[in-house]
């Protein structure tokens, strides 16, 4: 009986007490790596909330996630969310409470480049502030709001996780606003993982590279390099980026993963190029 139990409480997708479908926050939901992570979760028998500014595209995912997995109209809630705005966060999660309850998982992955190619000199500052505002900002607004909820519900804790990047660890030319808040949100992740110890709350972060995205798209066709040069760059299947971060999401809160990169295997980050 005790066997049965542990089994339960470790299946994917489910409560400690194996009674219920996790709860899952994934911001940026409509696109890129949100949809794929989403994606995943639903297939593996999670409840998500999708949050994004186009209901439209939130709507898309929902539809991709009960044609490919049947998910249940009841475990997919989407909620047109502009994370930068304080007051759209707390209607977000208060809607999950409202909807699922309580909640495990965020995935705190909403993000923006900014403009592309433009030397720090010429970035606007309404530019710059719009990258800290959604990166940074927002990552906080909702950290903040999953902590609250995560804090006080029964039973205690839950898991974020942080969509950092490789440049979190090195910045690729014209990219200053986007590698401040990169860097930045290691910073957050940090100092969330000790805060959320005795809560029983587990931090991490993931940094990604080139994964194949309509953000990245311009990589295939080239992109410019740290001597100046036009290069062509592999990326990787989205997909593989969505696993880990469900791998990441299922492990139990006495383990995390503090940080994972996962790249296309021959980008040029790991030495000259």
């Amino acid at each position: 009986m005790n066997a049965e139990r542990t089994a339960a409480s470790n299946a994917p997708g489910t409560t400690p007490s194996g009674a219920s479908p996790k709860v899952a926050v994934v911001t940026g939901a409509g696109s890129g790596i949100g949809r794929s992570v989403a994606l995943e979760l639903l297939a593996a028998g999670w409840s998500v909330a999708l949050a994004g500014r186009r209901t439209e595209t939130l709507e898309e995912t929902a539809a991709l996630a009960a044609a490919a997995s049947g998910a249940r109209d009841e475990a997919v809630v989407c909620v047109r969310t502009d994370v930068s705005r304080p007051e759209d966060v707390t209607a977000l999660f208060a809607r999950v409470g409202e909807h699922f309850g309580r909640l495990d998982l965020l995935f705190n992955n909403a993000g923006t480049f900014g403009p592309g190619g433009v030397p720090v000199e010429e970035l606007p500052y309404d530019a710059w502030r719009h990258v800290v505002d959604t990166n940074l900002n927002g990552a906080f607004l909702c950290a903040q709001a999953a902590f609250r909820q995560m804090k006080e519900q029964d039973p205690q804790g839950g898991r974020i996780i942080n969509n950092g990047s490789i440049s979190a660890h090195a910045p690729r030319p014209n990219s200053v606003a986007y590698t401040a808040t990169k860097h930045a949100l290691t910073g957050l992740t940090k100092a969330l993982s000790l805060d959320g110890r005795p809560y029983r709350i587990a931090v991490g972060q993931i940094d990604i590279g080139n994964a194949a995205t309509d953000m990245t798209e311009r990589m295939q066709s080239g992109i410019l390099q740290a001597n100046g040069q036009l290069a062509t760059e592999p990326v990787m299947d989205v997909a593989d980026v969505a696993r880990t971060v469900r791998h990441m999401a299922e492990l139990p809160l006495e383990a995390n993963v503090q940080f994972a990169t996962v790249l296309a295997t021959n980008m040029p980050y790991v030495g000259r190029g």
